[in-house]
């Protein structure tokens, strides 16, 4: 936009420079050459006089060389009878021609113009007066006025580039501000806001920005308030819950459901912390998580029959993702191979690092996903479930810049593919503020 400002502002002021400075130009020409033309008259017409009265040679002499064009031996009179005082430019042709006129014109000879003026005198006789002027008389003092007038223009066009160069800057600059304002919004830092500068319409523009992340914040904070009041409400059937699991005999199934109801327990305390605590970013170890999410679900796998295999987490393999996060998402894909494969279903699970980018690939050996768009749609399951275990993988991989991909796998079923971006992102942060918390 700056650029294009630039151009646009030297476009204009140029072409409204040249459009004065060309015909002041011509204007300058034409007055230098007047006033030369002018000049020669005054001193032909200072002989005239002189001609009528007399017509001897030596006073004609004398009064040519009064003249400063007659001392510079640029002056001659031609005489009616073919006689001639001082040098001569013009030929027989420019002096008839000027006798048949009767008034004064410019004939050009070498070098430069004869100015040619006739006088009558006694018996319809005819006279000239040639004044000579050298082709830089004509011309005396343009080329200096040029040189100003190319000066004052050039000042012109550069001092008011300059003031659109500083304009555009100014607008530049508060739309970068809104657009870094809009970026960091957008991965997730709710308390960035613009301070509204520039034209009047990106004033606007930046009022308008920080109304939005206040509605924004607002709504993000209500949301999370209801998730934590819904989750809260599972307390009390999960109280009664333990209550009959403490009552169950003795045994490998009671300690199995204990193991469960604490577990579940746990989790309904960290979707609470999660949901009123300001979703921040963070990072973790993805074959740390692997280990110990595939080692939970091994005990699961290992009683229906199910072979299980972790490859390639042994490793640290950082990824830009809390690991809150990320065990929730690698549950939500194993929950969905146990729910939707039969008993004695193998499936593996791959970790794989990469230049920038970090991969988890569950892989099983069931019948795989017909219908793999579809399948990634929130809220939408062919097999009776909630349809939220691919979208919350999906949106963990999306919030790292990466993304979630099925394929049909190596084992025969479908293959799971959660793509995290390792490589730095952050965009810039120019002319940002924060809300104080």
């Amino acid at each position: 936009m700056r650029r294009v400002v630039f151009l646009v502002s030297l476009a204009v002021t140029s072409m409204v420079a040249l459009a004065f400075l060309v015909p002041l130009a011509l204007t300058v020409r034409e007055i230098a050459r007047d006033r030369a033309l002018t000049d020669a008259e005054r001193q032909a017409n200072a002989i005239g006089p002189v001609l009528v009265v007399t017509a001897e040679r030596s006073a004609l002499e004398r009064a040519v060389a009064s003249t400063q064009a007659g001392a510079a031996r640029r002056m001659a009179v031609h005489l009616p009878d073919g006689g001639r005082v001082g040098p001569g430019w013009a030929g027989r042709a420019e002096l008839t021609e000027a006798a048949r006129r009767g008034k004064s014109y410019a004939a050009p000879v070498g070098g430069g113009y004869a100015f040619l003026q006739p006088v009558t005198l006694d018996q319809d006789k005819t006279a000239v007066v040639e004044v000579y002027l050298p082709a830089g008389d004509l011309s005396q003092g343009v080329g200096t006025a040029w040189l100003v007038m190319t000066l004052v223009g050039s000042a012109l066009v550069a001092g008011s580039v300059l003031v659109a160069d500083r304009l555009g800057a100014r607008m530049v600059r508060a739309t970068r501000r809104l657009a870094d304002a809009a970026g960091a919004l957008g991965d997730g830092d709710l308390s960035v806001r613009v301070d509204p500068q520039g034209p009047p319409e990106l004033v606007e523009a930046g009022i308008a920005f920080n109304a939005m992340a206040d509605h924004v914040t607002q709504l993000l904070a209500a949301e999370r308030e209801m998730a934590a009041d819904l989750s809260h409400r599972l307390r009390t059937p999960l109280a009664a819950l333990r209550l009959n699991v403490e009552a169950l005999t003795p045994g490998p199934v009671a300690d199995q459901t204990r193991a469960a109801v604490d577990q579940l327990e746990r989790e309904v305390d960290l979707i609470i912390r999660t949901a009123r605590r300001p979703r921040g970013r963070g990072s973790c170890d993805a074959a740390k998580v692997l280990r110990e999410r595939v080692g939970f679900w091994s005990a699961l796998a290992e009683d229906e029959g199910r072979a299980c295999e972790l490859i390639s987490a042994d490793r640290p393999a950082p990824v830009p993702l809390p690991a809150g996060e990320l065990e929730a998402a690698v549950d939500a894909l194993l929950g969905n191979v146990f729910r939707h494969t039969g008993e004695g279903t193998a499936f593996a699970v791959t970790l794989h690092v990469g230049e920038g980018v970090t991969g988890i690939l569950v892989a099983d050996a069931g019948r795989g996903i017909a219908d793999p768009v579809a399948a990634l749609e929130r809220g939408r399951s062919s097999q009776g479930s909630t349809g939220l275990g691919l979208d919350i993988a999906r949106r963990a991989a999306e919030s790292t810049g990466g993304h979630l991909r099925i394929e049909r796998s190596a084992l025969g079923g479908a293959q799971v593919q959660m793509w995290l971006r390792t490589g730095a992102r952050a965009p810039s942060r120019r002319g940002l503020r924060r809300r104080p918390r």
